[in-house]
Order: C-alpha cells, then sequence, then structure tokens
C-alpha cells in the first residue's frame, strides 16, 4: 500500500542534550492535539466522509504519521545522552521508572494518551470543522514549543510542523467549501 523511505519527511536535528524540552515535546507526541490523536481522527472520519474529500483524509491523516515520526525522533534526541540526574531535573523521573527512556503516549504533564481525544462526530462538516480546530490548535502549540527553545535546529524542525499545520487547516477549510457547495446544488433524482 505505501512505499516506505526509511528517512523523515524532514530532518531532525537537536543541538543539545535537553530533556526538558524533550518532556515538553511529549505534548505532541501523545498529547490530546498532538499528531497520534490527529493521524487516527483523520483516518477514522474517512469512513463517513463524502468521497469528494475522502482522499484528503487520508492524505492528512498518513502524513500525521510522518509528524509523528518526528517527534519521537526529537524527543529520543533530546534525551539519548541524558543522566538519569538531569531527567530528574526536568521531571521525567516518574516516566523513566515507567518507560526508561523508550517512547509512551502520554502529554507533557505524564498523561497517557486516550481514544477520547478522538472525535469523530458523522456529520462531514461538523468533522471538518473539528479537524480545522485540531489544526489550529497544534499550530498554536508548535509556536509555543518554538518559543521555549534556544536550539535553533529544533526549532527549525518545529517550525516545519508549525507550517504544516497551516496547510492542513487551509485544506480542511477548502473540503468545507467544496462540501458546502454540494449541500447546496440541486439534486434531481
Amino acid at each position: 500500500m505505501w512505499i516506505y523511505e526509511k528517512k523523515l519527511q524532514y530532518p531532525v536535528k537537536v543541538s543539545k542534550c535537553d530533556p526538558r524540552m524533550a518532556k515538553l515535546l511529549l505534548e505532541q507526541y501523545g498529547g490530546a492535539d498532538g499528531e497520534l490523536a490527529a493521524a487516527l481522527r483523520y483516518l477514522n472520519q474517512r469512513y463517513t466522509i463524502p468521497d469528494k474529500v475522502i482522499g484528503l483524509l487520508t492524505d492528512i491523516g498518513t502524513e500525521e504519521f510522518a509528524h509523528l515520526e518526528m517527534i519521537a525522533t526529537m524527543v529520543y534526541k533530546l534525551t539519548k545522552d541524558a543522566t538519569v540526574e538531569q531527567l530528574k531535573e526536568a521531571g521525567l523521573d516518574a516516566y523513566y521508572a515507567n518507560h526508561d527512556r523508550a517512547l509512551f503516549y502520554s502529554n507533557a504533564e505524564g498523561v497517557p494518551w486516550t481514544a477520547a481525544y478522538i472525535q469523530a462526530k458523522g456529520d462531514p462538516i461538523a468533522d471538518l470543522y473539528e479537524d480545522i480546530a485540531a489544526e489550529e490548535k497544534a499550530r498554536a502549540t508548535y509556536q509555543w514549543l518554538i518559543d521555549l527553545t534556544d536550539d535553533v535546529d529544533l526549532q527549525d524542525g518545529l517550525k516545519f510542523l508549525r507550517e504544516r499545520e497551516i496547510v492542513h487547516s487551509l485544506r480542511f477549510r477548502e473540503a468545507v467549501e467544496i462540501l458546502k457547495a454540494d449541500q447546496s446544488e440541486k439534486k434531481v433524482f
């Protein structure tokens, strides 16, 4: 079904070990507005969306998995050389006790990911507005993460992800307009 290239969608670089920033990035890994929730939301909504826009949900949903991989890489690189003391100082001691350095779907507060984050109303326009909101919340979170680090290499990857959220939001807005136009067409049976 897919051709997998063993490279990230965009190169991930970090300049230094920074467990504090890794903890904050977990928000986009397993948080309510993170990449996993987005990917699953869009791929799930495909089943009740009109054929005219189903491909959009497939494309963006699978791209969100690529973003998830980028976030995982960032978290890994930011913590791989950290000492246990540095992890404790960053507030990751409970995380470390449970998972060592393995990635686990949780938000920055340590709350595990839950399927309750996935919204699906079954009304295509309602679902697309939910998707627009999700993309805008992710965009805002990426901006705040950019503001929280002085690592220009890390900022570069986060800026790429922020820009993709903007593109996704615009594409979902276009899909809403397509469906609204379709609804207003006179149907003859």
